[in-house]
């Protein structure tokens, strides 16, 4: 039996739309790109050749449009796998969820969904201002064990080798891990380097920065870098890629992380110019979604 979602579970403000993004179901495209930073947005939708719908709740701002016959949605998330868990169900229930009857609708749409972040680089190889496309989300953030999910073989063994040569401190983690879907990720291969991405729970001691308060794992950074599995390595660390490739799996959508390198970490090196990193990878991405 299909059962009504309540409206404390569902809510829904004055014009029908989902609370926290202000997003009716038919202002939401197919394809969507989601991005941290709030002011992004319309550094992603000025390349529209037209602007649908633009709306905004809190950091969430949502802008619908047109690169030629291709609709697109830019959506801010905010920083953190806890804003994640917001903006990835509000985007299922858009596509799933009958606002009507709230109740499921009997056939169901995997959405396009695809992070274009900032992150830093573990690995020498992986110069600032270069782009990452995110192999697997290995999560250090503990949102998922809320969720009931299958893992692969292959992510069952990875997160094994991980548990074995990344010795966390008791409590501070249950680590997860998630894979890209691949019919997005082998669009993004010429230019980009890959790798599997690990998704902190903080800025500062969760990846391994010491200002005034004392790490817990002060051999985090080392230990990330050298961690090896196979063809496997991880390139890089940052907030939101395991929220989003988790959540894919538990809903059903394909997701794919892909980040300008703003720092690397082993090098101590940070970009002289950061947001010309970010306009790179805004336009060299919109090419290739234009032609999903």
């Amino acid at each position: 039996m299909n059962e009504r979602i309540a409206e404390s579970e569902l809510i829904l403000n004055s014009r029908g739309a989902v609370y926290h993004l202000d997003v009716r179901p038919e202002e939401l495209a197919g394809t969507i790109i989601t991005v941290g930073d709030p002011d992004r947005v319309p550094e992603v939708s000025k390349h529209f050749n037209r602007l649908e719908s633009v709306h905004q709740h809190r950091e969430f701002v949502t802008h619908t449009g047109y690169i030629g016959q291709k609709r697109i949605t830019v959506v801010s998330t905010g920083i953190g796998t806890d804003n994640i868990d917001i903006v990835l169900n509000e985007l299922d229930a858009l596509a799933n969820i009958d606002f009507t009857t709230r109740t499921i609708k009997p056939a169901l749409t995997s959405l396009k969904i695809i992070r274009l972040g900032t992150s830093g680089a573990l690995q020498e190889q992986v110069p600032v201002d270069s782009f990452v496309v995110s192999s697997h989300g290995l999560g250090l953030d503990n949102l998922m064990p809320w969720y009931l999910f299958e893992n692969t073989p292959e992510e069952k063994a990875l997160l094994s080798a991980f548990r074995e040569q990344v010795l966390l401190r008791p409590g501070t983690a249950s680590p997860s891990i998630f894979s890209a879907a691949k019919t997005l990720a082998d669009k993004f291969t010429t230019g980009f380097h890959t790798g599997i991405t690990v998704t902190c729970p903080g800025f500062y001691a969760p990846q391994g920065r010491a200002l005034r308060g004392p790490l817990s794992h002060p051999q985090l950074l080392e230990q990330l870098t050298a961690f090896r599995h196979e063809p496997h390595y991880i390139s890089n660390f940052e907030m939101e890629t395991s929220g989003i490739y988790g959540l894919g799996r538990v809903l059903g959508h394909d997701c794919l992380s892909i980040s300008a390198i703003v720092a690397n970490r082993v090098r101590q090196e940070f970009s002289k110019d950061g947001a010309k990193a970010v306009d790179n990878l805004i336009k060299t991405s919109l090419e290739i979604i234009e032609k999903l």
